[in-house]
């Protein structure tokens, strides 16, 4: 079989999630390693933690692939005493790359927001009006439900630990929004476009509030439970695009929210 490298990887990834279609304050891409670097196998998760670099150097991972960049701020030091520093001093240290796809991902056709749309049951999902390029999506339940019912849907269907529901009142939900992570400044575009109640996760107060007093329904699901269908579908990817290659693809299979119920 072919030798793999990051730079192929990579070429993947970007293949599907080009990085044109990321957002400008974003950094996605090659954020550590060489491009030219051999890649025997490649770890998959959403967040690059301690306990995820952890897993890759018990595989004898070189790669990570993460949804979140690792590093998103400009950084003007590199200080091992600080929790960034120790994760690029142990990554250098095991040489790891490390690889992200982030709100390119989640623009992408069969990106973050298709997966999220497919797991919840959703068809006819398209982008919002006749955007060529849209982060959230449109698309309908089979059939109507009421908003507890497609609260508790919801709940099971990304085998979330908990959802915030905001009720915006007594009326059915068919065609349904959604974006993956922190997606609130969609709800007021969704409701424009005929949706009846909008999924994402990280919604503030004062959103719930314009959610009611524009007549559409909010889920709250969480950032994690709405984007970490993405590692599975993202490793499904790169085994299929580097099956001509002497690579192995390992996913994150531990969910990990750092968000508990008491």
């Amino acid at each position: 079989m072919k030798k793999c490298t990051v730079q192929i990887v990579a070429d993947a990834i970007n293949r599907l999630a080009p990085k044109k279609l990321a957002e400008d304050w974003d950094n996605p891409g090659l954020l550590l390693g060489d491009p030219a670097a051999e890649v025997k196998k490649i770890f998959v998760c959403l967040d690059v933690l301690d306990e995820k670099i952890s897993k890759a150097i018990e595989l004898d991972a070189q790669l990570i692939v993460a949804h979140h960049p690792l590093i998103f701020h400009a950084i003007k030091n590199v200080r091992f005493d600080l929790p960034l520093g120790k994760k690029i001093s142990r990554l250098i240290k095991n040489n790891l790359a490390v690889f992200a796809a982030h709100t390119n991902l989640d623009t992408a056709q069969g990106g973050v927001n298709d997966v999220l749309a497919k797991k919840i049951g959703l068809v006819d999902v398209k982008n919002f009006g006749d955007e060529e390029f849209s982060m959230a999506r449109l698309g309908t339940l089979e059939t109507p439900m009421t908003a507890e019912d497609f609260a508790r849907h919801v709940k099971k269907s990304l085998n979330a630990k908990s959802v915030r529901l905001v009720d915006a009142g007594n009326f059915l939900i068919g065609k349904v929004g959604v974006c993956g992570g922190a997606g609130a400044d969609f709800i007021q575009r969704a409701k424009f476009f005929g949706a009846q109640a909008f999924v994402t996760g990280d919604v503030k107060y004062h959103e719930a509030q314009a959610a009611v007093e524009n007549e559409i329904h909010v889920v709250d699901a969480g950032h994690f439970a709405t984007e970490f269908p993405i590692v599975h579908e993202l490793a499904e990817y790169l085994r299929d695009e580097l099956k001509t290659f002497d690579v192995k693809i390992f996913e994150d299979d531990e969910r990990q929210d750092f968000f508990q119920n008491v």
